[in-house]
């Protein structure tokens, strides 16, 4: 940090003097305490201590407050100690590298410019051409993890559908009051475009235990509704089975990302 402003309130010193030093005659405590956003008493204890100090002047501690030469000279001196910070740290961003992760299907080289694709909901990078490409930055094996920056392009992606399907809760029956025969159908039959299921998610105990009747595998378990979503934005497409209510906290997850759902009464 600068070490104009290392000491306990510097920085608020620094505020004041510079907005007094706009000289406007009706500058009140209470337009300092809303410009700096703190209380009036912490402006009216910092002027105390900024006159005391011999940077600001005024009759009985009230307005019309008053910069000093010396308190100009502190404004500038600040100012720029603030400037050169700023535009340390404006440099270090320009050189700032965003790294992306991804799965090496080849042996890559640092330096090689490689094309991206998602698949199942993973990022892929290989030499071959895509409509995105990024640097690789260390060397990686296949199969391992390789870091990319300078993605450029867009990562040809389709968005998944998500089939929501509501079970009775354990007062109107659970498990036993489920069509499950429909909801088998619903997962060896995929989405109404025919593609197949790749993710299972439930919520609630009921769900659980009709995915186990029915040897469904589970996927998806907790935060189901954002790991729905997060899913179905990675192209994959996604069987909710949640009890009564849950369903809402899908639906609205499912919105808010503008992804396509279908919802089925699973009961019977």
């Amino acid at each position: 940090m600068m070490k104009a402003f290392k000491k306990r309130g510097a920085l608020t010193h620094f505020q004041i003097l510079s907005e007094i030093s706009k000289q406007d005659p009706h500058l009140k405590q209470k337009d300092l305490a809303n410009t700096l956003g703190i209380t009036i008493q912490a402006v009216s204890e910092n002027i105390k201590t900024l006159i005391e100090q011999g940077y600001i002047t005024s009759k009985d501690g009230r307005s019309p407050y008053k910069i000093t030469q010396a308190g100009i000279d502190k404004v500038k001196k600040d100012a720029i100690s603030l400037r050169k910070y700023s535009d340390s740290v404006l440099e270090t961003m320009n050189h700032y590298k965003t790294i992306w992760p991804a799965i090496a299907t080849e042996d890559l080289k640092k330096d090689d410019i490689v094309g991206l694709y998602m698949d199942n909901g993973v990022l892929y990078a290989h030499k071959k051409e895509e409509n995105a490409t990024g640097l690789v930055l260390d060397d990686a094996e296949e199969g391992m993890d390789v870091s990319l920056t300078n993605l450029t392009g867009l990562i040809d992606m389709n968005i998944g559908e998500v089939t929501v399907i509501i079970v009775p809760t354990i007062k109107d029956g659970g498990s036993k009051a489920c069509d499950l025969d429909l909801i088998k159908n619903v997962y060896d039959k995929g989405t109404n475009n025919g593609e197949p299921i790749d993710k299972v998610a439930v919520a609630g105990t009921v769900s659980r235990a009709v995915a186990k009747k029915l040897d469904i595998p589970i996927d998806i378990e907790f935060a189901a509704p954002q790991a729905t979503a997060n899913a179905a934005r990675k192209g994959l497409n996604v069987i909710a089975i949640c009890v009564g209510d849950m369903s809402k906290a899908f639906t609205r997850e499912l919105e808010a990302e503008k992804i396509k759902f279908n919802i089925i009464d699973g009961a019977k």
